[in-house]
């Protein structure tokens, strides 16, 4: 297998389960088989473990990584994420998440100093323009507090990808990130006590989450980001909402409306338009 194959087969597997996470979490929580609270429990502890394994049998000799502030919101992000999904449809979900990760960094970018291109401006304003006509009251409008929910955690997801740029070894930070965050994943768990239903299905979704889509996810695209260039980087996630939303439509019966349609051509294509023509540092 030619070096340039391997990377993109690892590149699309890795783009499958960031989506796949958005399919796993709204089928688990949009069928009853379990509850947010203890979907985000069983996600963080199964990524803990894969991550953990992962660190045992590849980089034993090298110790974790991370800190307990990208811990927190690394929580803030998984809990945001189980908790709007439970009305939100996974393509819609995935878009928002992705728009508000961008929306943060790119925010960041301009606090420490970077200046707008004439067409990075463009692509920003479109893509906030994307992202309002998807929020306006209608019939086809996601609802706003389980929204509200997705941009949080997209935005704690952005701030999580900050402090771990100066990360050594990615793949170890996030391991350490992912081991912090259990005891404060059962803190928030315990405060909010609402267990209604936890089925062995429920389970099992989010085991498949923490371990795959999360944990394997990440180790995948880690160890190929240092093949990308950085803009290739940024713009093949672009690819995550695509494919959560097409998967939605298979395998969670879910409808593609027209203001979702236009919403991601508008916040898919300003985001692209603003990483494609971003000066290098």
């Amino acid at each position: 297998m030619t070096s340039s194959l391997k990377i993109g087969i690892t590149t699309t597997l890795a783009m499958i389960a960031f989506a796949a996470n958005s399919l796993l979490c709204r089928e688990a929580l949009a069928s009853g088989h379990i509850d947010a609270a203890s979907f985000t429990l069983v996600r963080i502890i199964s990524g803990a473990i894969m991550l953990g394994l992962f660190w045992l049998c590849k980089y034993r000799s090298h110790s974790l990584g991370g800190n307990w502030l990208s811990a927190l919101a690394l929580l803030i992000y998984a809990a945001g994420f189980s908790f709007a999904y439970l009305n939100l449809g996974a393509g819609t979900g995935a878009l928002l998440l992705f728009g508000a990760v961008q929306a943060t960094m790119i925010i960041y970018g301009l606090w420490q100093g970077e200046r707008l291109r004439l067409r990075q401006t463009i692509g920003v304003i479109i893509a906030a323009l994307g992202l309002i006509a998807l929020l306006l009251p209608g019939v086809t409008a996601p609802p706003l507090l389980d929204a509200s929910l997705m941009v949080i955690a997209g935005c704690a997801w952005g701030v999580y990808s900050l402090l771990g740029r100066g990360s050594q070894h990615a793949t170890l930070a996030t391991a350490g990130n992912f081991i912090r965050a259990i005891p404060l994943t059962v803190i928030l768990f315990l405060i909010l006590d609402n267990v209604k239903h936890t089925s062995s299905i429920g389970i099992s979704y989010a085991v498949a989450s923490g371990a795959l889509a999360s944990g394997a996810g990440y180790a995948l695209w880690y160890a190929v980001l240092p093949a990308l260039a950085a803009t290739t980087a940024a713009t093949v996630q672009l690819s995550v909402p695509i494919i959560a939303a097409f998967a939605g439509i298979f395998w969670l019966n879910e409808a593609i409306t027209l203001r979702f349609t236009l919403a991601s051509v508008a916040v898919l294509g300003g985001i692209a338009l603003f990483i494609v023509n971003r000066k290098p540092r």
